[in-house]
């Protein structure tokens, strides 16, 4: 029920703005496109509704393994919180357990989460890391992404080829060999 009023107030305020914008919301092929919008927003956010915590958690496993695990290539979509405009990419993330591991496509949810919220990619990233090393522990995480922009790319400097790479890291990713080790994988 709550949803489905969500749903209704932010059409009305997606039908408010396309009238702002100068075009007639009552012409047939907008009719729908406010409902149609406000649900994909609901969609496109709803890692504010979602605990990435409790989603390792549900696959969290006691293993005596402590070389380095690495998810790699793990497709993303978000929204830049700054125009709302999407930004899309690859995240490639790895941790080196210490008593536990975590079911590999939990950690594929994890980034789905914190992309599924209005974000900055270096705040992304930072979040992403933080999650893991609270939740499972481990001996050291690290967090690569690369990420396109559509902020940059159809508007301001509109630079289409750019491409913005952020990382972040804990533990024995401190070390520059672990850390090469790992870049090296995920070429």
């Amino acid at each position: 029920m709550q949803e489905e009023q969500n749903i209704k107030a932010l059409a009305s305020h997606y039908k408010e703005i396309i009238n702002l914008l100068g075009e007639d919301v009552d012409r047939e092929g907008l009719l729908a496109t406010p409902d149609r919008v406000a649900k994909a927003m609901r969609f496109l956010t709803k890692g504010y509704h979602e605990s990435p915590e409790e989603i390792l958690n549900k696959a969290l496993f006691k293993e005596d393994y402590r070389q380095m695990v690495i998810v790699k290539d793990i497709d993303f979509y978000s929204l830049c919180e700054h125009h709302m405009l999407p930004f899309w990419g690859k995240a490639h993330v790895a941790y080196i357990p210490n008593g536990h591991i975590t079911g590999l496509s939990k950690i594929a949810r994890v980034v789905d989460v914190f992309a599924r919220r209005l974000q900055v990619q270096e705040r992304m990233t930072l979040q992403i890391k933080e999650c893991i090393q609270k939740t499972l522990n481990p001996l050291g995480v690290m967090v690569v992404i690369e990420a396109q922009h559509m902020c940059m790319q159809m508007r301001g400097v509109e630079k289409q080829n750019s491409t913005t790479t952020t990382s972040d890291f804990t533990g024995v990713f401190n070390q520059a060999k672990t850390r090469e080790e790992f870049i090296n994988l995920i070429r």
